[in-house]
């Protein structure tokens, strides 16, 4: 994704939170919810392949090119923020081990795809935080396993393997059958970056509103039935936004980074990746809905909050020069 976003791009947000409305909507009824809920992994599988199609493994290493702000980004989002998941679970949301479960996965796993969105719309520096991705999406996925295990496993039954297997499936085969692809393509000297920077954008916003849909059916009835949740979801995560939001413009500001640099730190430590948390949490806690209820919950808070910030930004930003990178 460059710098310049199509209208369907312009779009992403809304057309998630029409997913996200549509999907409640169909989960009304059990038999879709049930069929919707079984087809959400599979639309995920179909958007991280198409990620990886996209995104060469060797990028890993082009995130390191800039390795101060590499380290600020990843020391928020995977040293201080479990931590202060953990904190504010036990403040919050003491008396829930499956909600505290869930939003320890919320918050411990960053988002992969619609942060670059508001990243653009707010005029960050959108190669940047492309570079960040394959490390982020490895990463949260190799630690959220430790960091269940550290910060939950002692106070539940909790079994490695369902964990390790959800993500085999969410993260290995997509990966390994989008570098087959690659493979196969060079071997028949064509190449799939034409379609994918004519179409890829848009392939990859169709495949995420789908997951998202279903991942909204699914827990469609539970959401009608539990409105409270909203209520108790939004204090902690109100308090996990406000101070990541602030915590990115202060460490921007103390490390001297370019606006857009901040820019790009303040949606990559906002953003969350609920989709891959929810079909990790499907496999690996199928007796407790409550968990992926919270997966659910917590998107119709971030959305907003996300929209708000990148106004925010953009009115912090009109007022600056730009330094030079």
């Amino acid at each position: 994704m460059g710098d310049g976003l199509g209208t369907m791009s312009k779009l992403q947000p809304l057309l998630i939170v029409i997913a996200a409305v549509i999907g409640v909507a169909l989960g009304q009824s059990a038999p879709l919810a049930g069929a919707l809920g079984g087809a959400m992994t599979p639309f995920l599988m179909v958007l991280l392949f198409l990620i990886f199609l996209k995104v060469d493994v060797q990028d890993i290493g082009k995130s390191f090119r800039n390795v101060r702000f590499t380290a600020t980004e990843l020391a928020i989002n995977f040293i201080w923020t479990p931590f202060f998941a953990v904190a504010l679970g036990l403040l919050f949301l003491g008396g829930s081990l499956d909600m505290r479960i869930g939003f320890l996965m919320l918050l411990a796993t960053p988002c992969t795809d619609w942060y670059l969105v508001f990243t653009a719309l707010t005029k960050g520096n959108v190669p940047l935080s492309t570079a960040i991705l394959p490390l982020n999406l490895v990463l949260q996925v190799l630690l959220l396993p430790l960091y269940l295990f550290l910060m939950i496993g002692a106070d539940s039954q909790f079994e490695m393997g369902p964990i390790l297997m959800s993500m085999v499936y969410v993260l290995v085969i997509p990966f390994a059958l989008a570098n087959g692809a690659k493979i196969a393509l060079r071997l028949l000297e064509r190449s799939a970056a034409p379609l994918m920077e004519a179409r890829g954008d848009d392939m990859q916003l169709l495949f995420l509103c789908l997951a998202v849909a279903a991942m909204f059916a699914s827990q469609g009835g539970a959401i009608v039935d539990n409105p409270s949740l909203l209520l108790e979801m939004l204090p902690p995560l109100a308090v996990f936004f406000a101070a990541n939001y602030a915590l990115a413009r202060a460490v921007g500001r103390a490390m001297g980074f370019p606006w857009r640099d901040t820019v790009s730190l303040s949606f990559t430590t906002l953003a969350r990746n609920s989709p891959l948390a929810l079909a990790i949490a499907v496999a690996a806690f199928p007796g407790s809905s409550l968990i992926a209820l919270v997966l659910v919950v917590g998107p119709l808070i971030e959305l907003p909050v996300l929209a708000l910030a990148s106004r925010a930004l953009l009115h912090a930003g009109a007022s600056r020069p730009e330094p030079p990178s």
